[in-house]
This record gives structure tokens, C-alpha cells and sequence, in this order.
């Protein structure tokens, strides 16, 4: 889960995000690539710098430059809290991440003005009509790049409000995160083995393309390959292959390439190890090649999940159906 935070100045949004640290989620937040800037400029942290610093990112940068340099320093597999979303286009640039949702947090004007007063900070407004300047300035402006909080609180996914005690806020903030926890999309076991997959490819040192394998049976996985050259011969991108080191085009000097390939790897590596790959099923991140093909029906596995055609694939494709090998394509971003 990736949860990002919007909603007015004082409406309990680091409350939220305290909530959610102390239960394992990682915390990130915008203004903390504004403030790395000010710092770099070395000026004073107030509110005011840091808006206009804000902007000029947005200006200089694009309206969603805050939004992606955090994507950068995002984890697959950590559920994080994200906070400081005031620009309807970092909304946008999150939402590109699967796993993201938006959550407005709110609360009468009056009431977070109060909230304002306690915390004592320099840069707050002193008065109430200060404060509502203040957020009229941060909800709208007439240049597109400035903050648009207003804009920004509509695209969000959830709302909570934090009208009440602590206690009945942290109640509605749980149910929130849980309901989303909920309807979370898990991958299936076809994407999850090509992920898998798509990990082992980058192993692979070929200098023309990466491409590996995984065999699974019972949803286990019995053996990997990626493309490469063979067991102690030198790799291919410190010269082992001297048509990848040529560069040549696809289809062609294919008699001269020492690379084997990540479906032939997998095969043989199961081999090496004595393990037993009969009525298994073959993920690849590429269709198989005739000479893979003829190893994938001699070795007994029954069925193959590809992710991406092989552009020389047509004739393997028609050998592995004429053999009753079950073959499917499943896309995988």
C-alpha cells in the first residue's frame, strides 16, 4: 500500500502519518525534497520558503517534480505513507504506482486554526484571519505550477475527518486502511512467476538481450536460467560472444552466437542437479526459439507462459501445439 496524505494546514495529516509509522509503514513526504532545496540554498526553514520553493520547483521542473523524485526512493515491498500532496499533478504522477491511494484529511476551519495555536510554531498565523488568508493562498492560484491544494483534495480516494477525539479518528483511519487492504490487488500465480522471471533476467550479462526462465511444479519454483555463456567460458559482455560483441542484427550469424538461452539454461541447469521438471510448466520472459522448443517437449513439461513474442517464434509456436505442450501469452508490465 502506498498512501498518500492532502487536506488543509492543521487537519491532523501528521497524525495520520504518525499513526501509520508506528504500524510499520514507511513515511515519506514532499516537503521534504522542498526543504533538502532550502537547505541547499541555505535559507531559513520557514513556511513561506519553503511555499515558494515549492513553486519554483514546480516552475522550473514540471508540476509533478516533487511527486517523482519520491516515487524514485520507493520499495516494492514496503506499504508507505506519503505526505504533503498539495498539486493535483503529483496526485497524478502517484496514482502512475500501483498500489496508490489518495487520502483527504479534514476538519472545520475553526477547529485547525486551534490546532495551529497549540503547536506554537514561529511561521504560524497569529490570527484567524491570517490563517484563512494563508489558505486561500495555498488552495488556489492563478499559476498552474503554484500549489493547488483545492484541486489536489478533489482526486482524492478517501476522506477522513478529524472533528472528534483522537481516539474515534485513529477508529476511522483504520477502517480506512484496512478497507483499502482489502480491495488491494495481489498479483496472480501467471504474474507472479514472470515477475520472478523478469528478476532472473537481470542476471543475464548478454550484451544483445536479457531474457530467463523460470520452471515451476506445484506452484513451486524447481529451476531458473537467464542467457548467457556457458558454465566457465568468459562472459559475454567481457567479449565471450563474438556475434553479440559484433552487434549483429536479429536473425542473423546466429550459427556464430556461444550464448545459450534462459529457457536451455533452466533445462539443463535442471539437469545438472538431478531435478525432475516432467509435467512442469515453463515461465519465459520471450517465447521460446525452435531449439529451445525441441528441449521444452523432449524434457516433458507440459505447458509454457510467455511474456513478449519472440520475433523468430512463429514456427516454435506451431511445433509446441502440434506437440500438446499448452502455450500462453500473459502480459507483464
Amino acid at each position: 500500500m502506498i498512501i498518500g496524505l492532502t487536506g488543509k494546514n492543521g487537519s491532523g495529516k501528521g497524525e495520520v502519518a504518525r499513526f501509520l509509522k508506528e504500524r510499520g509503514f514507511e513515511y515519506l513526504s514532499l516537503s521534504d525534497v522542498v526543504r533538502e532545496e532550502v537547505k541547499k540554498h541555505k535559507k531559513p526553514l520557514t513556511r513561506d520558503n519553503l511555499v515558494l520553493q515549492g513553486n519554483e520547483l514546480r516552475k522550473k521542473f514540471g508540476a509533478d517534480v516533487l511527486a517523482k523524485r519520491i516515487l524514485d526512493r520507493i520499495e516494492i515491498d514496503r506499504n508507505y505513507v506519503i505526505d504533503s500532496i498539495r498539486h493535483p499533478s503529483e496526485v497524478k504522477a502517484l496514482k502512475s504506482r500501483n498500489g496508490f491511494v489518495l487520502l483527504n484529511v479534514t476538519a472545520p476551519s475553526r477547529v485547525r486554526f486551534g490546532r495551529l495555536k497549540k503547536r506554537k510554531r514561529e511561521s504560524d498565523p497569529k490570527t484567524f484571519q491570517e490563517f484563512l488568508k494563508l489558505e486561500r493562498w495555498e488552495g488556489k492560484s492563478g499559476v498552474g505550477s503554484d500549489q493547488q491544494l483545492n484541486q489536489a483534495i478533489k482526486l482524492a480516494d478517501y476522506t477522513v475527518n478529524n472533528d472528534g477525539t483522537l481516539e474515534e479518528f485513529r477508529d476511522e483511519v483504520t477502517r480506512v486502511v484496512m478497507t483499502i487492504a482489502q480491495k488491494k490487488k495481489r498479483p496472480n500465480w501467471d504474474e507472479y512467476f514472470l515477475g520472478i522471471a523478469k528478476v532472473v533476467a537481470l542476471r543475464s550479462n548478454c550484451v544483445k538481450r536479457k531474457v530467463a526462465s523460470v520452471i515451476v511444479k506445484d506452484k513451486r519454483i524447481i529451476s531458473t536460467g537467464y542467457n548467457g555463456t556457458p558454465r566457465g567460458v568468459k562472459n559475454c559482455n567481457e567479449g565471450g560472444c563474438p556475434r553479440c560483441n559484433q552487434l549483429a542484427s536479429s536473425g542473423t550469424k546466429l550459427e556464430e552466437c556461444l550464448c545459450s538461452h534462459g529457457e536451455e539454461n533452466a533445462i539443463t541447469q535442471s539437469a545438472y542437479h538431478g531435478v525432475n521438471i516432467k509435467d512442469s510448466t515453463l515461465y519465459t520472459t520471450y517465447s521460446p526459439c525452435l531449439l529451445c522448443t525441441k528441449m521444452i517437449i523432449n524434457s516433458g513439461i507440459r505447458e509454457v507462459v510467455f511474456n513478449i513474442d519472440y520475433p523468430l517464434g512463429e514456427t516454435s509456436m506451431k511445433l509446441l501445439e502440434e506437440a500438446g505442450v499448452v502455450v500462453r501469452k500473459v502480459k507483464v508490465e
